[in-house]
């Protein structure tokens, strides 16, 4: 299956995808694979993962593909694959999300292509999620290059970039669970998804506006961007599947 990739605002809800996240010589993920299902993808910018290498390639191979390019910022922790919390201050937070987003933003003027958006990854967006302050930071970063802020509605994320008038992408994770206060569980090592699983989750979320948490509860779900996780074993299955899903629904509500 070979996707149609249409960015917003021609599409009412995306696909995205955490991408260029090899070092060095070691590749992750299944990167190339997804490309044909997405619309979106946010690019590590160096510090979880990625370098300049990997943007420099992964920037020319989704241009190829139609797909937009926002910038994938994470905390300085190879190691720990940008998982593992550090105790960084917001202006911290500025500076470092600033240095990777203009490291990307070299290698997209040199294709003569925009930075589409800004998502955390990992720990940071979980900080962010937690933390007005850290939030502010992000969206000081999202303010200088005029672009939009992905991330989970319902959190401090979305209160902070609606109350600095920062344009808001709310996210829904297909292939992530739910905590009782909205926010994500993303585990050290990730595994595969059963697709039905997948499926359920997905068509609950835009056909009820629901998901259902670790403990059963039903929180209440916008969805205008779907993300995949490009390091889960059966990822292209999922993209697939998603794409699937989300194609029926929207010609079932475009004109």
């Amino acid at each position: 299956m070979t996707a149609t990739h249409l960015t917003q605002p021609d599409r009412l809800i995306t696909i995205n995808a955490d991408m260029g996240e090899g070092i060095a010589i070691h590749s992750f993920g299944n990167d190339d694979a997804l490309l044909s299902f997405v619309d979106t993808i946010n690019l590590a910018c160096g510090m979880h993962a990625g370098g300049p290498n990997e943007m420099s390639s992964t920037v020319e191979k989704a241009l190829v593909a139609g797909v937009t390019i926002g910038a994938h910022p994470g905390l300085p922790d190879l190691a720990g694959f940008g998982r593992r919390y550090m105790a960084l201050d917001p202006e911290e937070v500025r500076e470092l999300v600033l240095y990777q987003v203009g490291a990307l933003t070299g290698f997209l003027r040199a294709n003569g292509a925009p930075l589409h958006h800004i998502k955390p990854h990992g720990a940071l967006y979980e900080m962010v999620t937690q933390s007005e302050p850290h939030m502010e930071a992000i969206c000081d970063v999202a303010e200088i290059y005029g672009v939009p802020k992905l991330g989970l509605t319902g959190t401090r994320q979305e209160n902070v970039a609606k109350r600095r008038g920062i344009q808001f992408v709310a996210e829904f994770y297909a292939d992530l669970d739910y905590n009782d206060d909205g926010s994500v569980i993303v585990a050290r090592r990730a595994s595969s998804r059963n697709l039905d699983d997948v499926e359920q989750r997905i068509r609950r979320a835009l056909e009820r506006g629901k998901i259902q948490t670790v403990t059963g509860k039903q929180l209440p779900i916008r969805v205008e961007s779907l993300c995949v996780h490009s390091d889960i074993p059966n990822a292209p299955a999922v993209a697939e599947r998603i794409r699937s899903v989300l194609d029926s629904h929207l010609a079932g509500i475009e004109p």
